[in-house]
């Protein structure tokens, strides 16, 4: 298995961060992104899209395994 480069320890972390963050909503209804820098804020649309994107980059990573 090969080391993962910065992009995949980046895309890791806020894979993370999204995870949690949808664990609070789930079990307690609180959204900590949303809490920290504001319901729908241009900063926390920005966090919600870069977990999105996050989660293709680890989708790739994983789909490569290997082959690279």
């Amino acid at each position: 298995m090969k080391k993962m480069n910065t992009l995949g320890w980046i895309a890791l972390v806020l894979l993370i961060i999204g995870g949690l963050n949808w664990g609070l909503v789930g079990f307690f209804g609180f959204d900590l992104v949303a809490a920290i820098l504001g319901t729908m804020s241009l900063l926390s649309k920005i966090v919600y899209s870069l977990v999105g994107l996050s989660s293709l980059v680890v989708i790739y990573y994983a789909a490569m395994g290997d082959k690279k």
